[in-house]
């Protein structure tokens, strides 16, 4: 697999870093030259100076061949262009764009480059982790694929409570995957117990979500 990472930040850097170690062909575009030479010092050959909204740039870093380009750069308008130019001219496979400004996160869905991520969408996931009163976390949506993975907690007159895991009739395009109770987590098999309580994680179409959220009850007082 070849990845080219345009933006050589925190998050540029440790992702070349991470793919590296993971026997990944990489190339990492910065176009700060300060930045470049500290980039260079540590992955040498692997770091290419240059604005990678540049065609040139692109193809220079050997775009042509890419299977994945990541866009990272602190510039949610660079992020935007590379995205396009490498979905729509060279036709790469998977892109993932980084998103500074959540408010601008439906203009990189609209170019179809999916994944497209923010941050601070990210942390308040997080938050939403902690609070038991949401219900459900979506942890991961692939548009492309129709697929995402939400987390929920079994409510205590939730339909699912005290029943073994094959007898749950979940709808077709919906599997539970894990299960995690007072803080331990484990992979149900199909004798395995839901409890109130439990923290369960679904993969799922996403049209499904709804009908799976009401099956597991919305977390509240037991009747």
């Amino acid at each position: 697999m070849y990845v080219l990472v345009a933006g050589g930040g925190k998050v540029g850097l440790n992702l070349a870093r991470e793919l590296i170690a993971r026997d990944r062909e990489v190339t990492l575009i910065e176009s700060n030259h300060v930045r470049f030479r500290i980039l260079e010092e540590e992955l040498e050959h692997v770091v290419q100076h240059g604005d990678a909204t540049e065609i040139w740039v692109l193809e220079r870093a050997g775009i042509q061949r890419a299977d994945l380009v990541i866009a990272v750069t602190g510039d949610d308008e660079d992020n935007i262009l590379i995205s396009q130019v490498a979905k729509e001219k060279y036709g790469v496979p998977r892109v993932v764009a980084r998103v500074n400004n959540p408010r601008n996160l439906e203009y990189f869905k609209l170019l179809d480059a999916q994944p497209a991520f923010s941050a601070t969408d990210l942390i308040l996931r997080l938050i939403e982790h902690e609070v038991p009163e949401y219900g459900l976390v979506q942890l991961l949506a692939l548009d492309e694929e129709h697929i995402e993975i939400i987390e929920l907690e079994v409510a205590q007159n939730a339909e699912v409570v005290g029943r073994q895991v094959q007898d749950i009739d979940l709808p077709d395009g919906a599997l539970i995957i894990s299960v995690v109770r007072e803080d331990v987590g484990f992979v149900p098999k199909g004798d395995s117990v839901i409890e109130a309580g439990d923290e369960i994680m679904v993969v799922l179409d996403p049209s499904l979500e709804q009908e799976i959220t009401l099956r597991f009850g919305v977390p509240g007082p037991a009747v």
